[in-house]
């Protein structure tokens, strides 16, 4: 699985700005058969979460009502530069991350 994320590429301390997220992911709901007529196993993301320099700031559980390759976005006030650290983790227990360099300027 890949991502992207869209930050600005600086922000003024106390911005509040818009992340984006887009996850590639087929989001397989459990209902659908295959060419033989077998059930497609249930595997969609379970958790998103999203930690600034360490300190959790966005937490999204989904559900199989999410389309594939979901797209997320939330607002954030930084104070400070930091990394921002994506994960996910799916129905089949795989457990992905997608980094992203958040700088804040005075």
């Amino acid at each position: 699985m890949t991502a992207r994320s869209q930050v600005p590429p600086t922000i003024r301390r106390g911005e509040v700005i818009t992340v984006r997220l887009l996850i590639q992911h087929p989001m397989e709901t459990g209902y659908r058969r295959d060419d033989t007529g077998d059930v497609i196993a249930r595997n969609t993301i379970r958790t998103v979460r999203c930690l600034l320099a360490g300190r959790e700031v966005f937490r999204a559980d989904l559900s199989s009502g999410i389309s594939a390759n979901p797209y997320l976005q939330f607002p954030l006030r930084a104070e400070q530069s930091g990394v921002l650290e994506f994960s996910w983790i799916d129905d089949a227990e795989v457990q992905e991350t997608h980094t992203q360099v958040l700088t804040v300027i005075d």
